[in-house]
């Protein structure tokens, strides 16, 4: 064994190096929560997508009704049902300002003596659907972004208290949850919108009444999970106050589940306006939501079925887009959610 040992050469036995400190060094750059969250949500092919078409939608909502010659309040009766007329896509034989008449196809832009363009055409008081779609498609998203603001707000502060004090006042504020929600939804909103003259901020504070319900509910169940962690012990003995335990540990690590669920929240608001203003206890006439142009398609559907079908159109993309970008980043704050 010993001689051996002995013809074995020396180089064997030397250090492969002799840097200590580039031996510790990390070669692949340290991540953040937030870009390893991106990075996962890069590779979701449907959320990316989906948020180039909310963004279009956004500009068109933003820009839209700029973009045609028309006010969307202006009536004119005498162009009143135009079909849909765009320029040189009607020499494609679509959009071409035609509409089927007892089985014959009729111009109605001749007939009418109308030399204009409406990309939508126009409604029963002559008005530009293009403009109005775009208009009420910008209400939509004002009346559901702010009440999902307001509901993020409000449910979090009360979903935090609630379940970082815990004992007496985790109980008191739980029955008052309990009670809230066992009224129906609808209830409360269609008497706020009796007492309160019907309006954007109306159906904005309706909708608001209840709808943070679910989001309290949600961070008082992780605010439980995470309140006995080591870090918040250790924050705790180091002499940290309550208020700086809830916005500087909590609340960071609840981000993810506080944006996943707001994502889910936007939509359905988008969806419960256009439900309040279809059966007609939401915005009045003349202002225009999605839900008001649906709700008058709905009434000529049979004769004139792109004054509902165009609006339809774009709440479902809307709805389509925010529920794949909900999935996709609920898949990227949490993967075990994907279980």
């Amino acid at each position: 064994m010993s001689n051996s040992t002995e013809n074995l050469p020396k180089e064997l036995f030397e250090p492969v190096s002799t840097d200590h400190m580039n031996n510790e060094v990390i070669a692949k750059p340290q991540l953040s929560f937030a870009k390893d969250a991106w990075l996962r949500v890069r590779k979701n092919k449907g959320a990316i997508i989906s948020a180039v078409i909310l963004l279009f939608i956004f500009i068109m909502a933003i820009i839209g009704p700029y973009l045609s010659q028309y006010d969307p309040y202006a009536q004119d009766v005498t162009k009143a049902n135009l079909p849909p007329k765009i320029p040189v896509i009607e020499n494609l034989g679509i959009f071409d300002g035609t509409q089927d008449i007892n089985g014959e196809k009729s111009d109605i832009y001749k007939n009418k003596n109308v030399q204009e363009y409406y990309w939508f055409g126009t409604d029963s008081l002559g008005r530009d659907l293009f403009s109005r779609v775009w208009l009420g498609t910008r209400v939509s998203l004002y009346i559901a972004l702010l009440a999902a603001l307001i509901d993020m707000i409000i449910g979090v502060a009360y979903g935090l208290v609630s379940g970082f004090k815990g004992g007496r006042v985790d109980n008191v504020m739980q029955r008052i949850l309990e009670i809230i929600s066992g009224i129906p939804n609808l209830i409360v909103v269609i008497l706020m919108l009796l007492i309160l003259k019907p309006g954007i901020m109306s159906i904005t504070i309706a909708m608001v009444i209840t709808g943070w319900i679910g989001m309290a509910r949600v961070v008082r169940g992780q605010v439980l999970k995470l309140k006995d962690q080591e870090y918040i012990l250790a924050s705790k003995t180091l002499g940290a106050r309550n208020i700086r335990l809830l916005i500087k540990h909590l609340l960071p690590n609840l981000s993810g589940v506080i944006i996943i669920n707001t994502m889910f929240t936007i939509p359905s608001a988008i969806f419960f306006e256009a439900f309040l203003s279809f059966i007609g206890i939401g915005l009045q006439a003349p202002e225009a939501s999605l839900g008001t142009l649906i709700e008058d398609g709905y009434q000529t559907f049979q004769f004139l079925p792109h004054l509902m079908i165009i609006p339809c159109i774009v709440i479902c993309i809307i709805l389509i887009s925010f529920n794949l970008i909900g999935d996709g980043i609920r898949d990227a704050f949490d993967p075990k959610m994907r279980d």
